[in-house]
C-alpha cells in the first residue's frame, strides 16, 4: 500500500512540474509575441489606390501580405464608379505632380500608358537593381517592356491585358461562317447576318472621345500597315494613306450601318452586345465573365478571338493594356514598397487574383492557352513617350470630329498629324 501511495505522489509531482513547466513556455511565448509586436509598432503604412471594380480582390491579396508582414499595412484607395476612363481617373486619384515628381501613392499601380511620362518626369523610382534578370524572363516579354523607359525598369508587372474580338458564334455556326480575321470579312459576316435579321448591328466599337478611342483606334491603324508615332524617331504617321484607310473603315461601318451612329465606351458597347443586338464586339478580358453570368441573355452563345483583323497590306492584333505596380520617388519607404511589390507580384498572388477575377496574369507559368499567351506578347503598344497624354488628346479630339462628320477624314488626320508634330517638336526643348 505504501508503495502505491508513494507512486500516486510521484505521478501528482510529475504532472505539477509538467504543468509548471507548460504556463512557463506559454509566458515565455507571451512575451516573445509582445516584444515582436512592439519592435514592430507602429507599422509602417503603404498607399496604394486601385479601381473598385478591383478592390474586393485587391483586398484579400493585402490581408495575405500583412499576415506575412505585421510590420507594414497597406491603406488600399478606392477609385469609386469610374466613369468609362478609369486609367485617367486612376492617375488623377493618386494625385501625381508631374511639376515636383511627387504623388500622393507610395505604390503606384499604373497602366502602360503612363509608365514613360511618369519616369521622364522623376514620379517613378529606377527599379532596375532590384530585380535580376532571371526572376524578370518569368513575366511576359512585352509586359516588361512596357514597363521600361530608356533602357531602364520603372514597372514590375502585374496584369496582362489585351483587346479580343467577341462574336456570337451560335449566329456564325448558323450561317456557316468562321470568325473573320480580316477587316472585309467582318463587313461582309455583319451586314449578311443583319439583312437576314438576326442581328440589328454588325460590329460595336468604343468611338467615345476618350482613351478607349485611341486603344481602339491603334488596332484598325496597325491592320491597315499604318502607325501613330515610331518612338525612336518621333515620326508621326496618321496622315499617310494607311491612316486614312484605317478612318474610312470606322466611318463606312457606320455609314453602311454595320455600327451604330452612337458612340460607346467599353461598358455601354458590351451593354448593348449582351442584349443580343450585334454580332462582334470589341473589347478587354474581362467582358468574358461577364458575357457567361448566370444572367446573361447570351451566356454560352459567344465566342471569342485575338483581335487579328488585317489587311492584305496589315498585320492584326490587340492592344496592350496591361498594368502594373511602380514605387512612388518620394514615397518615405521604399523598402516596404518593394517587399509589397514582389508579393503582390508573385506567381502566388497573380494566381489568387486571376483565379478570383477574368484578369490576365503577366507571368508566362500561369498561362494554360498558348495561343492566348503568344496574342498578348505579340500585342500592340501606343507610342511609348513621355508625351503620350497630349498626343491621345489630340488624336481623340479629330477622331471625335471625325465620327461626328465635323471634319473630313483627310482634314482632320492632316491637322492632327501637324499639331502631334508640333507638340513633339516643342517637348525636344
Amino acid at each position: 500500500m505504501k508503495g502505491i501511495q508513494w507512486f500516486n505522489n510521484w505521478r501528482i509531482l510529475v504532472k505539477r512540474f509538467a504543468s509548471a513547466r507548460i504556463w512557463s513556455l506559454l509566458a515565455f511565448l507571451q512575451v516573445l509575441i509582445l516584444v515582436a509586436l512592439l519592435l514592430n509598432w507602429p507599422p509602417i503604412f503603404l498607399t496604394l489606390a486601385v479601381p473598385d471594380a478591383e478592390a474586393t480582390y485587391w483586398l484579400s491579396l493585402k490581408q495575405e501580405f500583412e499576415a506575412q508582414n505585421p510590420d507594414i499595412r497597406i491603406n488600399l484607395i478606392k477609385l469609386a464608379e469610374p466613369q468609362g476612363d478609369v486609367t485617367s481617373e486612376l492617375r488623377r486619384l493618386c494625385d501625381i505632380n508631374l511639376i515636383t515628381g511627387t504623388s500622393d501613392c507610395d505604390l503606384i499601380y499604373t497602366d502602360v500608358i503612363w509608365v514613360p511620362e511618369f519616369a521622364d518626369k522623376g514620379v517613378l523610382m529606377n527599379l532596375s537593381n532590384r530585380i535580376p534578370e532571371s526572376e524578370l524572363a518569368k513575366f511576359l516579354t512585352s509586359d516588361v517592356q512596357s514597363g521600361q523607359y530608356q533602357g531602364e525598369l520603372y514597372r514590375i508587372p502585374f496584369r496582362s491585358e489585351v483587346s479580343l474580338l467577341y462574336y456570337r458564334k451560335d449566329l456564325l455556326e448558323q450561317a456557316g461562317y468562321k470568325p473573320p480575321t480580316t477587316f472585309q470579312q467582318l463587313r461582309e459576316m455583319s451586314k449578311a447576318l443583319q439583312q437576314q435579321g438576326l442581328a440589328k448591328w454588325g460590329y460595336l466599337w468604343q468611338g467615345r472621345q476618350y482613351e478607349g478611342l485611341a486603344a481602339m483606334f491603334i488596332e484598325v491603324l496597325h491592320g491597315h500597315g499604318g502607325f501613330w508615332i515610331n518612338p525612336q524617331t518621333l515620326e508621326v504617321g496618321i496622315d499617310q494613306p494607311e491612316a486614312l484607310a484605317a478612318v474610312k473603315f470606322l466611318i463606312g461601318t457606320i455609314e453602311e450601318k454595320i455600327s451604330p451612329p452612337k458612340t460607346y465606351n467599353e461598358a455601354e458597347s458590351f451593354a448593348e452586345f449582351k442584349q443580343g443586338n450585334a454580332v462582334f464586339l470589341r473589347n478587354w478580358h474581362d467582358v468574358w465573365i461577364k458575357a457567361n453570368a448566370d444572367n446573361s441573355p447570351i451566356r454560352g452563345r459567344v465566342g471569342i478571338q485575338p483581335m487579328r483583323l488585317h489587311t492584305e497590306v496589315g498585320s492584326g492584333g490587340g492592344c496592350n493594356g496591361s498594368w502594373g505596380l511602380g514605387i512612388a520617388n518620394s514615397s518615405k519607404y521604399p523598402e516596404q514598397a518593394w517587399k509589397a511589390i514582389k508579393y503582390l507580384t508573385s506567381e502566388e498572388a497573380q494566381r489568387q487574383f486571376m483565379q478570383s477575377t477574368s484578369y490576365l496574369p503577366s507571368r508566362k507559368a500561369l498561362f494554360q492557352d498558348p495561343k492566348l499567351l503568344k496574342a498578348v506578347d505579340n500585342s500592340i503598344l501606343r507610342p511609348p513617350i513621355p508625351q503620350y497624354a497630349e498626343a491621345s488628346e489630340i488624336l481623340q479630339r479629330y477622331l471625335s470630329a471625325v465620327l461626328k462628320k465635323q471634319l473630313s477624314p483627310e482634314q482632320a488626320m492632316k491637322e492632327a498629324a501637324q499639331e502631334t508634330r508640333q507638340l513633339l517638336r516643342t517637348s525636344q526643348f
